[in-house]
């Protein structure tokens, strides 16, 4: 094993309305995300480079996933100025948690928003 190998390679964000979470996602990251059926789930893939070693995740649909504002949080990459996607977050659907704060000069600022599935997702750039 590597040293410095990452160790976050999916990611999964439990929805209850697909659709909804969709339109939500798409709309705040100015992105399209293809659906599919898998093992009795309904997921919507997040964009993806197939073996690249690049983390990547996907809004999904079943029994196993409750969405929640509680326990793990993601940080969704939001490079260069995270206040581009805060901008949509309401119109979207969502709500803001927490607004954009400086962390530090090195690790730049993050942001809590709440999306139309009521889970409670973090947004991180170095502006």
């Amino acid at each position: 094993m590597e040293k410095n190998e990452n160790k976050i390679n999916w990611f999964e964000i439990p929805v209850a309305d697909m659709q909804r979470a969709k339109n939500f996602y798409q709309t705040l990251f100015s992105m399209e995300m293809q659906e599919s059926e898998m093992m009795g789930m309904n997921m919507a893939f997040f964009p993806f480079d197939n073996m690249s070693g690049k983390v990547s995740g996907a809004l999904v649909k079943s029994s196993m996933h409750k969405p929640s504002a509680e326990g793990t949080v993601i940080y969704l990459n939001a490079n260069p100025d995270l206040t581009q996607y805060l901008i949509k977050v309401e119109m979207a659907g969502g709500k803001i948690a927490m607004p954009k704060t400086h962390i530090n000069s090195e690790t730049g600022h993050m942001a809590f928003f709440i999306d139309s599935e009521g889970n409670k997702i973090g947004l991180h750039s170095q502006n």
